[in-house]
């Protein structure tokens, strides 16, 4: 029996594949790169173009780990039904499904989903399946803080400028957070519904500082900056329609009391799996 993960190249899942493979278990990475090679791990070239195709590399699957891969709206649209179509057909074990951080809503865990969303389609998709399934929903990745206009900035000028006003606590979480929670999961089936993932108690701008700070031996502050701005600095790394699609989401956070999981809905109460504080993960990546 294998485990078939989605993106094994990206950043998502690569953590995935390393975690199972280092527990001595058969991994299928799944890769639109066709010269791909991947350690601990058979290597599948797949995109999302096929159903016929999904399902037969799902089929006899212990379990499997989806994400959305960024994409035009209707591209992940058609991805998402060919997911759920190839899903019903082959019926793995179990699936994890990561949102990825797509979750907006009120304060508590698990997010609201837009009910319009290609994530809330696949969710209605593995429900209406049958099949054993659980769902990763993390707030903001850690990994988000080493934009380059970002990461200069605190290098340079010790100052940490990000789109969340200094008073706004975040439950953020790493992709290795995501990973080690989805490796859990996977062999779970008696856990199911949404896992909030992330940092508890919730984290400001100035913590996140203060974590850069110690790492680097010297002040670092936090600077809030809105969320156009943000736009500006990323849109020559991002394209237009993706630096505006991250202005959006931090535009709708700013709406919101905090963007912090629940304890009874976390993969700590949950799991017993407790996401890396900031400190540890700027350590862990040799920051």
């Amino acid at each position: 029996m294998s485990y078939v993960i989605h993106g094994a190249t990206g950043a998502q899942g690569a953590p995935v594949v390393s975690v199972l493979a280092a527990a001595g278990k058969s991994v299928v990475a799944l890769t639109r790169r066709a010269d791909a090679a991947v350690a601990g791990a058979r290597v599948r070239p797949l995109d999302y173009s096929s159903s016929s195709e999904l399902a037969d590399a799902y089929r006899g699957a212990e379990g499997l780990f989806v994400h959305l891969p960024a994409a035009a709206p209707g591209d992940r649209e058609a991805y998402v039904r060919h997911i759920v179509a190839a899903v019903r057909e082959a019926r793995p074990a179990r699936v994890v499904f990561s949102t990825s951080g797509s979750g907006i809503g009120a304060p508590a865990s698990p997010p609201s989903i837009p009910v319009d969303s290609a994530a809330a389609t696949l969710i209605a998709g593995l429900e209406a399946s049958e099949v054993s399934y659980a769902v990763i929903a993390p707030r903001v990745f850690l990994e988000n803080l080493l934009l380059p206009t970002v990461v200069e900035a605190v290098r340079g000028q010790g100052v940490l400028r990000y789109p969340l006003r200094a008073d706004f606590p975040v439950s953020w979480a790493s992709h290795q957070d995501i990973a080690d929670v989805a490796a859990v999961l996977l062999e779970r089936p008696d856990v199911t519904g949404t896992v909030g993932v992330g940092q508890f108690p919730a984290v400001t701008g100035p913590d996140l500082a203060e974590a850069f700070a110690a790492r680097l031996g010297r002040d670092v502050r936090y600077e809030a900056i809105t969320p156009a701005a943000m736009k500006e600095s990323i849109t020559p790394l991002l394209g237009e329609g993706a630096a505006a699609g991250v202005a959006a989401f931090y535009q709708a956070l700013g709406a919101l009391p905090d963007h912090a999981i629940r304890p009874e809905h976390s993969a700590q109460e949950l799991l017993g799996v407790t996401p890396q504080s900031t400190a540890r993960w700027l350590a862990d990546i040799g920051f």
